[in-house]
């Protein structure tokens, strides 16, 4: 088949709907310079940040191609969730750290009822049943058990020995240095048992964590192209990012929606909206294997890898150390979000109708972050 004809007729394709919003990215700069309306901006820089995640995506995988199946899925592994870990890096530079913790359970919420929800309804439609490896999928969704016991123990200490949960209109709590420490140790926790992951998926096991499908051709980028794009790519996500951070408490007061809600809705389906769109195409095309790696994958990076960088990184950007300890909403959701997840994937099998059910869960956890 070749590489795409970067033209009117590849826009119109599916993998060229993201770029139709590339206009945003200079639009959003332009209004936040002149000093427009923050919702304004906020619409725009958050519809910006779709076009250039989905060039870091296309980026790396054009770089992993050429760089052997190890180097290459650490890569996927790496950037698969930059977007959103720069998004919230920012927010942390402003102080914004429950809007920081309701986008890592926006996303893992996220990836878990709306992308494979999604993913299972598309791919369902005109079929019987869809299969997939329950075996890999197992693996990552007791990955995902752990990251639940270890993002909850902060939230019962304090419950137990400290002032009680944060509630979901806060813009930022500062906990006792114990809580933080906590915090920390339970962070390091986390990221060793990633690294761990990574060796078992991606060298001792790899067979279970990639499926025998018949390779699409990339877009033939040699390796100076693909980091160019990458490096391009990287800056324009951190300048929508600045500009999406800058304006999401004014932009929430204007419209009348918490920062809680635009944390855990809106900012992690931005962050990731190039990611979901991938796992709905490989769906459609009978590659469930695919989509259930994509979906509950990236849920596990960002419980296993984004939320303990973030945590680390809150100790020398912010004011103060970030503590993972969540609202009730936010548990609540974590939660029955993974118990979800090890229900659906038991059997190997999925049908559009199971989709339907993610995403009303989804719509109702929806409804629940809205009225908080």
């Amino acid at each position: 088949m070749g590489p795409p004809r970067f033209d009117a007729s590849f826009l119109r394709s599916a993998q060229g709907y993201p770029y139709l919003l590339v206009p945003l990215i200079p639009i959003a700069v332009v209004l936040d310079l002149a000093g427009a309306s923050a919702v304004i901006v906020f619409a725009a820089s958050a519809l910006g940040i779709i076009p250039t995640a989905a060039l870091m995506g296309r980026a790396t995988e054009e770089l992993a191609a050429r760089s052997g199946p190890g180097v290459g899925g650490l890569l996927n592994v790496t950037f698969g969730n930059a977007p959103e870990l720069i998004i919230a890096l920012f927010a942390l530079g402003q102080g914004l750290q429950e809007v920081v913790k309701a986008s890592i359970v926006g996303s893992i919420v996220g990836n878990i009822l709306l992308v494979l929800g999604a993913a299972m309804l598309a791919g369902g439609l005109g079929r019987d049943k869809q299969f997939f490896n329950r075996t890999g999928a197992a693996i990552q969704t007791s990955m995902l058990m752990l990251a639940a016991a270890a993002l909850i123990m902060p939230a019962i200490f304090e419950l137990v020995e400290g002032k009680g949960l944060p509630l979901p209109g806060s813009e930022a709590t500062h906990f006792e240095p114990t809580v933080e420490h906590l915090s920390l140790a339970v962070a390091i926790v986390l990221i060793i048992t990633y690294v761990l992951g990574l060796v078992f998926s991606l060298k001792t096991h790899r067979d279970l964590f990639n499926p025998d499908y018949e390779e699409e051709e990339g877009w033939g980028w040699s390796v100076r192209t693909s980091v160019i794009a990458l490096a391009i790519a990287g800056v324009l996500v951190g300048v929508m990012s600045e500009v999406l951070v800058g304006s999401i408490t004014e932009a929430s007061e204007s419209i009348g929606l918490s920062e809680f809600f635009i944390g855990v809705v809106v900012v992690a389906i931005v962050g990731n909206a190039a990611e979901h769109w991938v796992a709905v195409l490989v769906a459609r095309k009978d590659k469930m294997d695919l989509a259930v790696n994509i979906a509950i994958g990236s849920s596990g990076q960002v419980a296993l890898f984004v939320a303990p960088v973030l945590v680390i990184a809150s100790y020398f950007i912010g004011p103060y150390p970030l503590a993972l300890v969540f609202n009730g909403f936010e548990l609540g959701a974590i939660v029955i979000a993974i118990m979800i997840a090890n229900y659906v994937i038991q059997d190997g099998e999925s049908t559009w109708f199971e989709g339907v059910q993610l995403l009303a869960v989804y719509l109702v956890f929806g409804l629940a972050f809205y009225f908080a």
